[in-house]
């Protein structure tokens, strides 16, 4: 795994992203995307922030 530099800003903006390991045909993350949601929501309760894009 990939040594990552955590820059923590008050404030700051940080991009995210997500690949699955079979790009082609995969229609995981469309079939479970209320398991996404809810994922995301549990997070943001615990440690709030602001999504301000979100592409599938």
């Amino acid at each position: 795994m990939p040594d990552y530099r955590r820059a923590r800003h008050p404030g700051g903006t940080y991009f995210f992203t997500l690949t699955l390991l079979r790009r082609r045909y995969n229609d995981l993350l469309t079939r479970y995307i209320g398991r996404l949601r809810e994922a995301v929501r549990q997070v943001r309760r615990a440690h709030p922030f602001d999504i301000h894009g979100w592409v599938v």
